[in-house]
């Protein structure tokens, strides 16, 4: 689009859904939502890159419900699907369709939970799906549902499904989707096996990309501890006991993630952790005692890393480094949401060193190199602190460590 679009007002909408948004105290589009809307709106196919918190929910859901109704005098008028990598994220587009979609029914179906209510929902035949991979797929080989009747498609957080190893869900997913239908993806980044699948399911799609590439936030302040497997739980405990504030800390695996918590919780903590073996009402439960103040600190596999929405997170901390450079970017970006500072600290171990330099060369900086007092293992051989940046590396000194600091890494899984 040539024009600039300031206002809502500029989009042609219904005076249903300029009223949603007015409710809903939306009143600038964001880039993406300017961008995005227009030819979205048109029935074109779409590709949008850009990254978690800049508004690609609304993106979407705005001219899905524009366009359903539209097709309601239609003999045919069909439904939408969105598919989101995790229940989280399923869950908070669920609650923005019920504002922005007046009185159109909505069907939430995601793993974790029965599926009785699943069944009465999809039986109501919605105008809206929004769904999961692999709990749509077991709709689908239960002969429980349908998507013959789907006209708009959105494949939401692309990038991540495939990171999650959702890529033979979404090959039978779109294998039974109508050919004739719209669809709109939007992803953080564009890999190669995401490129063939926009060159074999989009039609001609616009692309819009919004911002540069994504790194932090340019008010979060990153470090990073070169140390020891083994010294990680015990410098963990002395930052926590050091700081305050909410804290949110990623583990590799939800294992890890149990273990941590543990030691956390016996060292005085109030901590909750966020992983897939936990149930949907556990999560639930875990997200919103973190939102609430009751849980000081969440730990969290990467399901946290995308679409979880939570303001007002104080500190970062990367007790593994993730894989990939890209997953760093979400993870940070957990903090310094809407413009607000924040801190991002980092533990890397000898056998994270090549994923430490990743994300360096993705962030185009160095993290600056903290110092610490832990005292290093009989017989380990020292690792290199010198220091990353102009700024002199501030000295951390621990204080009282946990009886079991043995922390070392089993093999990964998918969480």
């Amino acid at each position: 689009m040539s024009q600039i679009v300031s206002s809502f007002a500029q989009l042609q909408l219904s005076s249903a859904m300029q009223a949603a948004l007015q409710a809903a105290k939306f009143e600038t589009p964001t880039p993406v939502q300017a961008a995005a809307i227009p030819p979205a709106l048109e029935g074109r196919d779409l590709i949008g890159i850009a990254q978690t918190g800049t508004g690609k929910t609304a993106a979407f859901l705005v001219p899905i419900f524009e366009r359903l109704r539209e097709q309601q005098a239609s003999p045919q008028p069909g439904c939408a699907l969105v598919l989101a990598p995790t229940r989280e994220l399923a869950e908070q587009i669920h609650q923005w369709a019920q504002r922005f979609g007046g009185s159109a029914r909505s069907a939430l179906v995601v793993g974790g939970v029965s599926y009785g209510p699943q069944y009465d929902a999809l039986r109501r035949r919605p105008s809206l799906i929004i769904a999961t991979p692999g709990r749509l797929v077991d709709h689908l080989e239960r002969r429980t549902m349908s998507l013959s009747d789907v006209r708009i498609f959105v494949l939401d957080e692309a990038d991540r499904m495939l990171d999650m190893g959702f890529k033979p869900q979404l090959d039978r997913i779109m294998a039974v989707l109508p050919k004739t239908r719209q669809t709109l993806l939007f992803s953080a980044t564009m890999p190669s096996d995401l490129d063939a699948i926009v060159r074999m399911h989009l039609n001609s799609p616009v692309k819009i990309s919004v911002g540069e590439q994504a790194i932090p936030p340019s008010q979060t302040d990153q470090d990073v501890y070169l140390v020891e497997q083994q010294q990680k739980t015990p410098l963990l405990l002395s930052l926590m006991g050091e700081s305050n504030g909410t804290v949110l800390i990623f583990t590799r695996t939800k294992h890890r993630a149990d273990r941590l918590a543990k030691t956390v919780r016996n060292a005085g903590h109030a901590v909750e952790r966020l992983h897939s073996d936990r149930t949907q009402a556990q999560r639930r439960a875990a997200l919103q005692g973190f939102k609430d103040g009751r849980y000081r600190i969440l730990i969290a596999t990467d399901i946290a890393a995308r679409g979880i929405d939570v303001t007002g997170i104080n500190h970062v901390v990367n007790f593994d480094l993730p894989h990939t450079a890209e997953d760093y970017v979400h993870r940070v970006g957990r903090t310094s949401r809407a413009g607000a500072s924040g801190r991002a600290t980092s533990f890397a171990s000898a056998d994270e060193r090549n994923q430490l330099r990743a994300i360096e060369r993705h962030i185009g900086k160095p993290l600056p190199r903290q110092a610490h007092d832990l005292a290093r293992p009989e017989g380990a051989a020292p690792m290199a602190l010198r220091p990353a940046s102009a700024d002199a590396p501030r000295r951390f000194t621990p204080s009282r460590f946990s009886k079991r600091n043995d922390d070392r890494p089993r093999v990964a899984r998918y969480a």
